[in-house]
């Protein structure tokens, strides 16, 4: 009885570092900035009988609009809320893509922006994917809702809140990544939210998560928020399935912080 609970604690433990592809399916592509039903149809038509075990999306919450330049791709990294609702395409759509991929062999990871909100200079307003109001000089989303207190402003202790020196973990992890506003991941409510928002995620259908600059964030936080995830939806994936989880963590070497310690929360992306 003890060496089977050992094993299924061991399960448990490395459940994250599984993509649970079919049929041992290994290849996964990404789809950047394509629209949800064009993947859908990508599956049904070509990924799934070519064999292919998944597709990593861009993030599908609602984000912020930039008209200078005009509509660019970094401002899909700049939430303004939690909402299914970008360029490419709303819930619905979202959900149907999620539905047939699934059901043709192919999973869907989602690019997760959790490290942050939209950038400190996003104004106020509702340019925003959804229309959302938000105010990014007063820290106010209140379609999550954050507030001032949900961010690290207070705790980086750089002169103008930005990172300046990658050799101070502190710096990395606590300030702000060229100007986007730092969410307080340590705080209970904050990461609340952010499981709020994967977890709707995984009760739709979708197999795990790219996290986003998980090098500006501490792994202790990180797993505090994996650890309030859900199981993989059973009509896809076995009961007791844990989503799938790596990080990106830019490690050229010569830096204070390492992948290595990353390594506890899932795989780690590989850019030597």
């Amino acid at each position: 009885m003890r060496f089977l609970l050992l094993l299924s604690a061991l399960g448990l433990c490395w459940a994250q570092y599984s993509p649970h592809t079919k049929d041992g399916r290994t290849s996964m592509v990404h789809l950047f900035e394509w629209r949800w039903v064009d993947i859908a149809k990508e599956c049904e038509r070509y990924l799934g009988p070519k064999g292919f075990g998944g597709v990593q999306v861009s993030p599908p919450n609602e984000n912020i609009v930039i008209h200078n330049p005009s509509r660019p791709w970094w401002e899909r990294y700049q939430p303004i809320s939690y909402k299914i609702c970008t360029r490419s395409g709303n819930e619905d759509e979202f959900r149907d893509m999620v539905k047939r991929c699934n059901n043709v062999g192919v999973r869907i990871y989602v690019d997760a922006v959790i490290n942050h909100m939209c950038g400190a200079g996003g104004g106020a307003g509702t340019s925003s994917t959804c229309g959302s109001y938000y105010n990014a000089h007063n820290r106010d989303f209140p379609a999550v809702p954050y507030s001032g207190w949900d961010f690290n402003d207070g705790k980086c202790h750089t002169g103008d809140g930005e990172i300046h020196n990658y050799n101070d973990a502190y710096q990395v992890r606590d300030c702000r990544l060229v100007s986007l506003l730092d969410l307080a991941l340590e705080k209970d409510y904050v990461r609340t939210k952010v499981a709020d928002y994967l977890n709707h995620l995984i009760d739709i259908g979708v197999a795990g998560f790219r996290l986003d600059a998980a090098k500006h964030m501490w792994p202790g936080d990180i797993k505090a928020v994996l650890d309030k995830l859900h199981d993989l939806n059973e009509t896809w994936f076995p009961a007791g399935s844990k989503p799938f989880i790596f990080q990106e963590v830019i490690d050229l070497g010569g830096e204070a912080i390492s992948s290595s310690e990353y390594f506890g929360n899932g795989r780690v992306t590989e850019f030597k």
